[in-house]
């Protein structure tokens, strides 16, 4: 079925669309099904009324698909995204072609199918080196620890970019203390946004706050591919790409599309949160993706009264597996109130002074020192 369906695109890429683009690469097929020799999609325009002017595509675009030998009948729809909502294109003037006297600015869909991509994991444009942060479950700190760790290279004097691929529940906005929406000049490039020395961007700059991301797979890729290849990231030496937890989709995608420098993996003290960061492990080096180390988050609680360090979750066992696994332990970091204020109130620990910056700072110039950033 996915052949047939990459046959079905492959015909419908030639048909180019007056602005540019065809209706593949501009992401405008929707709904499509195959019942045996049947087809069915619908041609999803940016307004209605470019929607009015399609039909000669549409009728070409029924002729295109049916012209596959297999294809005994193909029927094409059409309908316009809905206007002024999140992705819908401006009207480009008024009736009778007078122009319009405002035009909202461009806006970009986010999510998709993922274009074909030839020859494996591929460099990012103007960006030295890509460092993916992951664990093998949630709830360890991985993004505190993604956020705090490029404001600390940042601070070191690198040129950062932090890339959110947390998709379902993207939070560097609020660490990173980024309110603004993103947008696009021109409809296609994505301006980031800038914030404590670091260049980022997040789906969560792209959505209503409180709307949940709701896709399958294939969308989730196109949303990857957009905010790594569609966003402006200018000149980086390092970017930091605060993985979703676990060992999906977005993981196996990045790797197989991007040429990744190295990862890290965080994770807690506990036997449970041990048992999935092995497994996190396991899938980089699975994909070819060098495993730089271990950092062990919530290490200990130092008592602030007294000075007395309690070891909550256990104690070493993060030491432990990076020994057998043959990995450096890049650091261990402790519980800390000033690095849950931090990230709520989006300064992060690691752009102020004190242990936790410090912390932070040794870590960024162990990875310079190893020439990962």
């Amino acid at each position: 079925m996915a052949e047939r369906e990459d046959e079905i695109r492959a015909v419908l890429s030639r048909l180019e669309l007056p602005g540019g683009g065809n209706l593949v690469s501009r992401d405008m097929i929707r709904a499509l099904s195959i019942e045996g020799g049947r087809v069915r999609f619908v041609i999803e325009a940016p307004s209605p009324d470019e929607a009015r002017a399609m039909e000669g595509l549409r009728r070409a675009a029924e002729a295109a698909t049916e012209s596959l030998p297999w294809v005994e009948k193909a029927s094409v729809a059409l309908t316009a995204h809905s206007g002024g909502g999140q992705g819908a294109a401006p009207s480009r003037g008024q009736p009778g072609g007078r122009p319009a006297p405002q035009e909202a600015p461009p806006q970009i869909r986010i999510g998709g199918h993922p274009t074909p991509q030839q020859g494996g994991p591929q460099p990012v444009a103007g960006i030295k080196r890509i460092l993916a942060v992951g664990s093998g479950k949630g709830g360890v700190g991985k993004s505190t620890v993604a956020a705090n760790l490029a404001v600390a290279l940042a601070r070191e004097g690198k040129k950062v970019g932090l890339l959110d691929a947390d998709i379902y529940g993207p939070s560097q906005p609020k660490m990173m203390g980024v309110t603004e929406r993103a947008r696009s000049n021109d409809g296609k490039i994505i301006e980031p946004a800038h914030a404590h020395g670091v260049t980022m961007m997040s789906i969560g700059l792209m959505l209503e706050p409180e709307k949940a991301v709701i896709w399958r797979g294939p969308m989730l890729m196109g949303a990857m591919q957009q905010l790594l290849g569609q966003v402006a990231w200018g000149e980086l030496d390092v970017l930091i790409i605060d993985l979703p937890p676990g060992t999906g989709d977005v993981q196996l995608s990045l790797a197989q599309r991007t040429a990744l420098s190295g990862a890290i993996v965080v994770c807690t003290p506990q036997d449970v949160a041990l048992i999935d960061a092995v497994k996190a492990i396991d899938m980089f080096r699975t994909l070819k993706v060098p495993v730089l180390g271990l950092i062990e988050n919530m290490s200990m609680f130092i008592c602030p009264e007294c000075g007395h360090e309690s070891h909550i979750f256990g104690h070493g066992g993060a030491a432990r597996e990076a020994e057998r696994l043959g990995l450096p332990l890049l650091g261990a970091l402790p519980i800390d109130l000033d690095t849950r204020l931090g990230g709520d109130s989006g300064n992060p620990v690691a752009a102020g002074e004190g242990l936790m910056a410090e912390a932070y700072g040794r870590l960024a110039r162990g990875l310079i020192e190893g020439g990962m950033a």
